[in-house]
């Protein structure tokens, strides 16, 4: 089957999510050369539209995303990543999850998840991606 990378300019999201737990850890998007990538290394790849190239997830943090099954969905426009986080968390915030906040119904985000890392650490203070 093959992907359909036309529908978003040649990209398709990418939805990364813990195959143990099944906790969802992040959205990405990739093109085909991330998919090529993710596919013959292992580690799951992405294309960095404000960068405009690939990246793989951890390549400054270490923490890295090895992939344990990839799967699409009914239209063949996106993925799921089914994955193994290495390291401490996979948010460039801190945290396990990027979904670590809850929107209320008047639209304000409230924190519901601990830190797992000090990003400052990682990245250096006031700089993390």
């Amino acid at each position: 089957m093959q992907l359909d990378f036309e529908k978003l300019g040649g990209l398709v999201p990418a939805v990364v999510q813990d195959f143990r737990t099944g906790e969802v850890l992040m959205l990405g998007f990739m093109n085909a050369a991330a998919l090529e990538a993710t596919l013959s290394t292992g580690n799951v790849t992405f294309f960095s539209r404000s960068r405009n190239k690939l990246w793989v997830k951890g390549e400054r943090s270490g923490h890295r995303l090895r992939l344990r099954e990839l799967r699409i969905d009914c239209d063949a426009d996106a993925v799921l990543a089914r994955v193994e986080p290495l390291g401490s968390g996979v948010c460039h915030e801190g945290f396990q999850s990027c979904f670590f906040r809850r929107l209320n119904a008047e639209g304000e985000g409230t924190v519901i998840a601990e830190k797992t890392f000090d990003p400052g650490q990682i990245y250096g203070e006031g700089k993390q991606s």
